[in-house]
This record gives C-alpha cells, sequence and structure tokens, in this order.
C-alpha cells in the first residue's frame, strides 16, 4: 500500500472512529444531576392522616401518580414557601415544556397543633391547584416521617409562638407507592425540571 493510501485509510479510521463515539455519547443514558434514586423503591410506611378537605387517608393516596412530597408546616417564615414556589414553578416549566407526567406537591405538615385541615388547604391553594395536604395525629405522622428518615422537632416558645425544625428534603414517590428517589440541599428549579423527566422516565 502506498503512502497515499495510507494516509487515507488512517483518515477513515479516524473519522469512523469519531463518528463512534459521537453515537455512542448520543446513546448514552442521561443521568439525574441533583437528585439520588434509591437502588429499589421503599415502601411509604403505613399511617392514617387527613388531607386538606378533613377527609381520611393512608399510604395508598400516595398510589396512581408521582409525588414531590415535602414536610414542612405554615407559619414555617423561609424554607416552607420558598421550597413550594420552586416546586410549583417547576410543574410550570415541565407542564409548558410538554411533558405528559407532571408530579403532584404534597405538604405534609410537621405541626399539626396550629395546621388543620382547613388551614393546610388554605395554605396549599397559594401554590396551584391539584396540591394534597396532609395533617393529624402527631403519633400518625411521626409512622410516616420515620419510616422515611425525615426529621422534625418542635421548638420552645411562647404559646403559639413556636417553630418547628425539619428536613428540607423533597421526596419522589413513584405511581405505586414507593419511595423512589430524593432532592437534598438547596432546591433549584433547575434541578427538578432537568431531573424529573429523567426519574419519572418521561422524556
Amino acid at each position: 500500500m502506498g503512502p497515499r493510501k495510507i494516509i487515507v485509510a488512517v483518515a477513515l479510521a479516524i473519522a469512523l472512529a469519531a463518528g463512534v463515539f459521537v453515537a455512542a455519547r448520543h446513546q448514552a443514558p442521561v443521568a439525574p444531576t441533583s437528585a439520588l434514586a434509591l437502588p429499589v423503591p421503599k415502601p411509604v410506611p403505613a399511617f392514617s392522616l387527613l388531607n386538606q378537605h378533613g377527609e381520611p387517608v393512608d399510604q395508598s393516596v400516595f398510589e396512581g401518580q408521582w409525588d414531590l412530597v415535602f414536610f414542612g408546616f405554615t407559619h414555617c417564615p423561609d424554607i416552607c414557601p420558598t421550597t413550594l414556589q420552586v416546586l410549583a414553578a417547576a410543574k410550570k416549566a415541565l407542564a409548558e415544556q410538554g411533558h405528559e407526567t407532571v408530579p403532584r406537591i404534597v405538604l405534609v405538615s410537621v405541626d399539626p397543633e396550629r395546621d388543620s385541615p382547613e388551614v393546610l388547604g388554605q395554605y396549599i391553594d397559594y401554590f396551584g391547584d391539584g396540591n394534597l395536604g396532609l395533617t393529624g395525629s402527631l403519633e400518625e405522622i411521626r409512622k410516616l416521617t420515620g419510616g422515611l428518615g425525615i426529621f422534625f422537632e418542635k421548638q420552645a416558645g411562647d404559646g403559639e409562638n413556636y417553630s418547628v425544625d425539619h428536613s428540607a428534603a423533597v421526596l419522589v414517590i413513584d405511581p405505586d407507592g414507593g419511595f423512589h428517589s430524593v432532592f437534598s440541599g438547596q432546591h433549584v428549579v433547575d434541578n427538578f425540571v432537568h431531573d424529573l423527566p429523567i426519574l419519572m422516565d418521561d422524556r
């Protein structure tokens, strides 16, 4: 083989290799950048609570749709309203992008003394339609939080002027009612918009 043919052959080999590399990059699976997916979804523990309409619900309320579950309270001064606003904005963005699967926002109160179903309902309505609020006895709330690794603790205060420390994680529950994945740390709209379609396999 002459020098010219060798050069042509090498050029073709390089082009072919580059093409394979580009194709491999395009076919590579996309992974979440912020959320942590559990290797196997964990069943949500059994509980008995009330929704914002005062109706009794149990763990089956998480079946049939994807849910973004946040544990907080209506008197929360900053973390709770900020997080719920981020989730609402992410839902809106996913819908505007044409995704068929858009998760429901769920707020579980860790302050049932002040968060009656009516109070909770009025609060979550600020963050859009179709949201779910859950409240009830501390015993039943702890069944849910304990099984999902969520921390909360009431702080000392004067009368109703108290606060509640709580985890800031947002849990993703799959349509089978399984704890599927978790967003922790600082919550940013773009992180949810990027990761949720991957987690829900809707892209």
